[in-house]
């Protein structure tokens, strides 16, 4: 999944430059879009990287554009940057290409659990959308993609969760579901935020755009679970012992104790 995940070195910082945010817990200034971010240098690299966090720039550490940057850089512009190219539309197609990037993302893992010629077809649909020129991909309907992928994305789910608890787009708002057996529950949607799964078994559920902001995950298996991106575990809490599946790198601001209730 190289290609699905965000190579800096090889995208012009358009994260930094495309995206707009607020002054808030999560970044430590406003920025409008397609201003460039005041960290920005020059190669296009954040100059506060190792230090985000430290910096008031946590949101920064969250955010995974799934290997879009890359794409819309290096293919959908051939290598112009956006200082010298089509400025505006460059930043126009990255948040298309970063839908599509984290719909194969979905894709990927489907086909790794459940190989099936729908959902190769699928991929090779969506990244044909991806190589695009830029007024074509301004002109797709995502949500209609969006919606023909779902309905592979959750076929796979059911095939290979068996039957349990439901929590599809439930308030889980600061939960306490620790110690728990949730193995096989859906999770699709489901507010988690700040909720405390602290060594629960969440082996084989479903976490498709389930909010895990400030969720604590210490101790807790999500080794196996089904959709699992690497922009939810970043948002969470987790430790050493917390298990990931092996498409996921264990964030460095795990390193601090977990906090405990």
């Amino acid at each position: 999944m190289n290609e699905l995940k965000g190579d800096c070195a090889n995208c012009f910082g358009l994260c930094c430059v495309a995206l707009p945010f607020a002054k808030s817990a999560d970044f430590a200034a406003t920025k409008d879009a397609g201003t460039p971010c005041r960290n920005l240098l020059a190669d296009h690299r954040c100059g506060i990287h190792d230090q985000l966090r430290q910096k008031g720039y946590p949101g920064c550490t969250v955010y995974d554009c799934f290997g879009a940057g890359q794409r819309v850089s290096q293919t959908v512009f051939a290598g112009n940057d956006w200082r010298t190219g089509e400025r505006q539309k460059m930043f126009d197609v990255f948040p298309v290409v970063r839908q599509l990037h984290e719909l194969l993302w979905y894709l990927t893992e489907a086909r790794r659990l459940d190989p099936h010629d729908d959902l190769d077809a699928a991929y090779a649909e969506v990244e044909a959308h991806t190589v695009a020129g830029p007024d074509d991909i301004l002109g797709l309907d995502v949500a209609e993609i969006r919606a023909k992928v779902n309905v592979l994305l959750l076929r796979t789910s059911e095939r290979l969760r068996s039957s349990a608890k439901s929590y599809r787009g439930a308030d889980l708002i600061g939960a306490r579901l620790r110690n728990k057996n949730l193995s096989n529950a859906d999770f699709r949607g489901a507010y988690l935020i700040g909720a405390d799964l602290t060594n629960s078994d969440l082996s084989r559920a479903d976490m498709i755009g389930a909010d895990l902001r400030g969720a604590e995950l210490g101790g807790a298996d999500l080794s196996t679970c089904l959709f699992l991106t690497q922009p939810q575990v970043n948002a969470a809490r987790g430790n050493a012992r917390t298990k990931l599946p092996a498409t996921l790198s264990r964030p460095s601001h795990w390193n601090a104790p977990a906090k405990r209730r």
